[in-house]
């Protein structure tokens, strides 16, 4: 694995990002006999999973459904310890995908890409770096310059945190942390005052962690968040044997979400043909099976109506047995927003954790924060003193890492202006006016509202399929057309508009970030349908798509 300047500075293939989309990215490429070179921002592989290290950082995908499916010497040599892995066992089992297939003397560590420019006469892309972590303003100068004939944008839905616009944040006098870059080496909290600002997934992940140290934790909620039970255990020799992680495998590319439920656990039968006995059962039966599955517990759920209000109704009552104070477990209680229309979330004793002495929850909705003071937080309460603060307060989402990038395309054109009303592409493989350029798991495909270790390794196949077909064609560039770009975004809108999806104030539609453009982002039509699209583009030889001969 390097981390200074590459013996080359020339290849076919330029991969942005060593994560899961990276990692497959680079095997696939390799193995078509193409010269790659992965860059990474971290001095490590495993992208989110290598950021994200805070406490009760987990995936919310089982375990067995989150590993790679194409290898079954990786699935030999790796055995999951928990039905919902924790991020050190995610990272590990990353680091192990990179030994097994001998990919790190192909990944440049500590190396951020600040530009990538499209030379339109040489059909290929050139890309500019400066060391990571280089502040001092002379990251310029010791970067580099590399050119591919395609570049890959694996680059993540959730890897540009979103910094808070508090007033004296900077002004804070004790430690503060980021959930999205947690220290490498751990936060011992014991004998402290802590104050957490957001109740999002990683916040309700971190939260009982934290209580359990701290002194005195106070939890600031500007939105409570729907919230199912994970009903996490250890997992079995036998859970993860080669038979059933096929016939996993095998059920989770027929399930829209491409996770592995099995028929009987989910009914067919729309909510309101039920009688309410019928519902409550049917709602605690899913209840007691934990995770995600619960979105899909009747086909009309996720619509806007009344299966959507009773199963708010069940989860709200879920609460109030739950949290001992009624009035917290009102304030805990989601409010003006249908279910699933933000991210639902996965937890391990996040409610009970409100019934702890030394718990504190703040209401920002009646006390909103003024600003943060070198002492603490001031609220319309007064100030809460801690000793130190943690933002667990999400990203700049499905965009976020691509426009932090100075991306320019045809005429110099800049992928920030292109994007200025709301991200636009093609299956959320490609863009117009960006040749040679494709995205992994980029707005206009379900990733986020999906398994992502599928919807990867579904969008790298596509992608390695098509580099390969564009070599045996003679073809030097491959661009989406204007045309099928915007039959799909509004395919992809047609579809959304009838669900609860885009009615919520959430990232998926970017209101969490002050400026950006209110659209939702990610395709809502289920991984099935997707697949059938991206395979029709295909077969059809890649319609929708300019193709360029050399």
């Amino acid at each position: 694995m390097t981390t200074g300047q590459p013996a080359s500075s020339d290849f076919d293939v330029v991969v942005v990002g060593a994560g899961y989309s990276g990692l497959y990215l680079l095997h696939r490429l390799r193995a078509q006999g193409r010269r790659v070179r992965v860059l990474e921002a971290g001095d490590g592989v495993g992208g989110t999973w290598y950021w994200n290290r805070y406490p009760g950082a987990r995936c919310d995908v089982e375990s067995v459904e989150y590993g790679f499916s194409f290898s079954a010497e990786l699935d030999e040599r790796w055995r999951w310890s928990e039905r919902y892995s924790a991020q050190p066992d995610i990272l590990a089992y990353l680091n192990t995908v990179a030994d097994t297939f001998d990919l790190r003397p192909d990944i440049q560590l500590n190396t951020t890409v600040t530009s990538a420019a499209y030379d339109e006469s040489a059909h290929r892309w050139r890309l500019r770096t400066r060391p990571s972590g280089d502040t001092d303003g002379g990251g310029a100068d010791r970067g580099e310059e590399l050119t591919a004939q395609f570049c890959v944008m694996a680059t993540g839905c959730l890897s540009k945190p979103k910094v808070p616009d508090i007033a004296g944040l900077d002004s804070f006098a004790g430690p503060s942390y980021s959930t999205s870059s947690w220290p490498h080496e751990g936060v011992d909290f014991t004998g402290q005052r802590v104050g957490v600002i957001g109740t999002g997934s990683s916040g309700v992940q971190a939260i009982p962690l934290i209580a359990e140290q701290a002194a005195h934790l106070h939890v600031f909620q500007r939105t409570a968040n729907y919230i199912v039970p994970a009903h996490n255990h250890e997992l079995s020799e036998h859970d993860q044997g080669a038979e059933k992680l096929a016939t996993r495998r095998r059920s989770g590319l027929d399930c829209p979400l491409g996770v592995a439920f099995e028929p009987t656990e989910v009914n067919a039968v729309p909510a309101m043909e039920l009688s309410a006995e019928e519902r409550e059962a049917e709602f605690e039966r899913l209840w007691q099976r934990g995770g995600l599955v619960m979105m899909l517990a009747f086909p009309d759920l996720l619509l806007e109506g009344e299966a959507n209000r009773a199963a708010a109704d069940f989860l709200k009552s879920k609460i109030r047995t739950k949290v001992h104070d009624p009035s917290i477990a009102e304030i805990l209680t989601p409010k003006g927003y249908p279910v699933g229309s933000k991210r639902l979330c996965v937890d391990t004793s996040y409610y009970e954790t409100f019934n702890r002495d030394n718990v504190s929850l703040v209401d920002l909705t009646a006390t909103p924060i003024d600003r943060v003071t070198p002492a603490g937080v001031l609220t319309g309460a007064g100030e809460v003193p801690l000793d130190a603060l943690v933002l667990a307060t999400g990203f700049d989402a499905m965009t976020g890492a691509l426009t932090a990038i100075d991306i320019r395309g045809r005429g110099g054109v800049p992928l920030s202006r292109s994007w200025a009303d709301g991200p636009r592409s093609l299956l959320g493989l490609a863009v117009a006016g960006f040749p040679n350029l494709f995205t992994v798991t980029g707005p206009g495909s379900p990733s986020v509202l999906s398994n992502m270790r599928l919807s990867i390794e579904q969008h790298v196949n596509w992608i390695t399929d098509c580099l390969a077909y564009l070599a045996e064609n003679g073809i030097a560039a491959i661009e989406a057309t204007e045309g099928a770009q915007e039959s799909w975004v509004a395919h992809a809108a047609e579809v959304a508009e009838p669900t609860v999806f885009p009615r919520g104030a959430s990232w998926y539609t970017g209101t969490n970030v002050p400026g950006k453009a209110r659209v939702f982002m990610p395709y809502i039509g289920g991984v099935p349908a997707y697949r059938e699209a991206c395979d029709k583009v295909a077969a059809e030889g890649y319609q929708g798509f300019e193709l360029t001969r050399a």
